[in-house]
């Protein structure tokens, strides 16, 4: 109240127009003030009529400027009161209470404790209340830095990632206002001006010497931290020296960084950038991820309890671990959500990578010499070959759209599922076999790590270097030539190997479904003529613990699955009758569901309201429970009709 320079009201709040323009009297000050109309104020908040204290608010700062108001500081740096009268010296809670006593003494108190919300800052460190109060400060006038920031990204000059955050980018530099540069703290760069006693101001360049003398002293205010920081790119290679480093690293290529900073320090990297270095950018290209969360998407803070130390993690699940759960959660521009079970998942994944590895090895798994020429290949080596061509190109494709969780999760997929679920388990029949096709997989089964490893290294460093030099025999990892996509692809081979990992998962649930133990040798006849799987059945035998027909074999259980029939002797095993029962329900359930997704995609009136992805998703339904109708017709026709009891 002591700063008051006027009363403002709303330009068409008809209760006060009749006083604007005229002045009043400040209570405790006897100052006479204007009555000033200002579109900021809200009529129907309060009176509607407000005080304006144009040095100690910000808004009534704004109001100030328009109306040409003065602007009083009635406090020092210490909350003092600094206005001469009976409240000079008193700190601002004391003035506080002495100007309400004073207020009520002249009868002036028409009401007290109100509801009032409203919004007061504190110290983020000691919870102190802030005091608003304008003073002398450092300004960058931002116009020409802005507008040569937002003309990078429009030319082309510098591209943002993913492109949906231009905007925000765009939003910040076309509505720039000049930046206060200056902050009250110990620690920063200190502001390169000097104060003369006669009122003189030097700026002293970083060869300059700063004038001596009495009563010439430095200012005491440092840079803002973003300021300083937005000067890295080159203040840190020598600049304005035109140095060798300068040269060879000025302008870097891309900088990845959380999008909660593009404006604190990537849009003030592109101005000082641009402004020091003849207008070259200091970057192609802007990455933004997200920031990291908590599982239920909630913002880590020690306030909410959520806050996870990462050296903890490490502790307990290993670097690579955290790792890989960061990268396989870095969509472009999309927080980061991340839990415990997450990081302990991709625990087991590094535990994989290191069993599978170390399994290959032992099983004389090699990077020596060239590969064999294709006609040497079996069928599972050219699809191992086709998929780990198709995963490189694929990877590459992701780490040039800075893709980090999707390649990641295709590398996920690709290592877990095909290399050491599939082909490291179709090797072991190769491998028990012996002789040249031994020694064909084996080498193989070296090249597939070696790329395997190196395209893992970047989202799983520890483990890929130490299994990749143990591997190969060579330095590091770190310094090795990253794969290339040879081309080479086999449709045919793929297709074969989908069939055979079909007839064995087909078999497997089925297995499961009737409660075998997964090591119950269970006795087999396959058909597979009109197939290519012929070659694999050591494979489909070895991997589904199918034992050879003999005498007296009775099948109580065929499975046409992939071209191919498997013929099972469950006799003992399973409850024939059950098996039926639980099947037929399985059938009903799918059945209905095929209705009633066929019933919606029939209906124009639904179709014409949704969502083409809910559309979708219906189709997608219909096409499961179609498969399934058909899978769970043939399991039941492959059920013996009479009632096999359990042993």
């Amino acid at each position: 109240m002591l700063g008051d320079t006027a009363v403002a009201v709303h330009p068409e709040d008809e209760r006060y127009k009749h006083l604007v323009g005229t002045e009043i009297e400040l209570p405790l000050t006897g100052r006479r003030i204007p009555v000033v109309a200002d579109e900021h104020v809200d009529p129907e908040f309060g009176t509607g009529a407000v005080k304006v204290t144009p040095a100690h608010d910000p808004n009534d700062f704004e109001i100030g400027r328009r109306h040409d108001l003065p602007s009083l500081t009635v406090l020092d740096e210490h909350g003092v009161i600094t206005v001469h009268g009976p409240f000079l010296g008193l700190d601002r809670f004391e003035a506080r209470s002495a100007i309400v006593g004073a207020l009520r003494a002249e009868g002036r108190i028409v009401a007290e404790k109100r509801p009032y919300t409203h919004s007061v800052g504190h110290c983020s460190r000691c919870k102190t209340t802030l005091e608003p109060r304008q003073s002398m400060q450092w300004w960058v006038k931002t116009g020409p830095l802005a507008k040569a920031a937002a003309d990078a990204v429009r030319d082309g000059k510098v591209k943002i990632h993913p492109q949906e955050m231009e905007k925000r980018y765009f939003d910040w530099v076309d509505n720039l206002h000049d930046w206060c540069i200056s902050r009250q703290l110990w620690w920063g760069h200190r502001i390169p001006v000097w104060y003369g006693p006669d009122g003189e101001m030097v700026c002293v360049g970083p060869d300059e010497q700063p004038p001596t003398g009495e009563g010439w002293h430095q200012e005491t205010d440092v840079l803002d931290t973003w300021f300083s920081s937005g000067l890295w790119p080159f203040s840190t290679l020598g600049w304005p020296e035109k140095t060798e480093s300068l040269e060879k690293f000025y302008p870097n290529s891309v900088l990845v960084t959380g999008y909660d900073i593009l404006f604190f320090w990537v849009v003030r990297m592109m101005m000082f950038g641009l402004y020091a270095m003849d207008g070259t950018p200091p970057f192609h290209t802007i990455a933004l991820h997200g920031m990291v969360r908590d599982q239920f998407g909630k913002k880590m803070s020690k306030s909410f309890g959520n806050a996870v130390n990462p050296l903890d993690w490490m502790d307990k699940y290993g670097s690579d671990a955290v790792r890989f759960t960061l990268a396989r959660g870095a969509n472009p521009g999309v927080d980061v959500p991340i839990g415990e079970d997450w990081v302990q998942g991709s625990r087991n994944f590094a535990n994989k990578i290191w069993n599978a590895t170390r399994f290959a090895m032992m099983n004389g798994a090699t990077v020596e010499g060239d590969l064999p020429p294709v006609e040497q290949l079996s069928a599972t080596d050219r699809w191992i070959l086709s998929r780990l061509n198709a995963t490189v190109a694929e990877v590459d494709a992701l780490y040039d759209d800075y893709q980090f969780a999707k390649l990641s999760d295709a590398l996920f997929h690709f290592a877990w599922d095909e290399v050491f679920d599939w082909y490291v388990e179709l090797s072991k029949t190769t491998f028990m076999g012996g002789g040249e096709p031994a020694k064909v997989s084996a080498r193989v089964l070296g090249e597939v790590l070696d790329v395997t490893l190196k395209l893992l290294h970047p989202v799983v460093p520890f483990v890929t270097e130490t299994l990749w030099t143990a591997l190969t025999g060579k330095e590091s990892v770190v310094v090795a030539d990253w794969p290339k996509d040879s081309g080479f692809r086999d449709a045919e081979a793929e297709r074969e190997i989908e069939n055979l990992q079909q007839v064995i998962t087909e078999v497997r649930r089925f297995r499961a479904d009737q409660g075998l133990q997964p090591g119950q040798r269970v006795p087999a006849k396959l058909d597979l003529s009109g197939t290519s799987l012929a070659a694999h059945e050591g494979a489909i035998r070895q991997l589904l613990r199918l034992q050879p027909a003999e005498d007296g074999f009775q099948a109580t259980a065929t499975l046409p699955v992939a071209g191919a029939t498997v013929a099972l002797d469950l006799s003992g095993t399973i409850d024939v009758e059950a098996e039926r029962k639980r099947l037929a329900k399985a059938l009903a359930a799918a059945e209905k569901d095929k209705a009633q997704c066929t019933a919606k995609l029939g209906n124009e009136a639904f179709l014409a309201k949704a969502a083409e992805a809910a559309v979708e998703k219906i189709r997608t339904r219909l096409t499961k429970a179609e498969g399934d109708i058909e899978r769970i017709t043939a399991q039941l026709a492959a059920l013996p009709g009479d009632n096999a009891s359990k042993a």
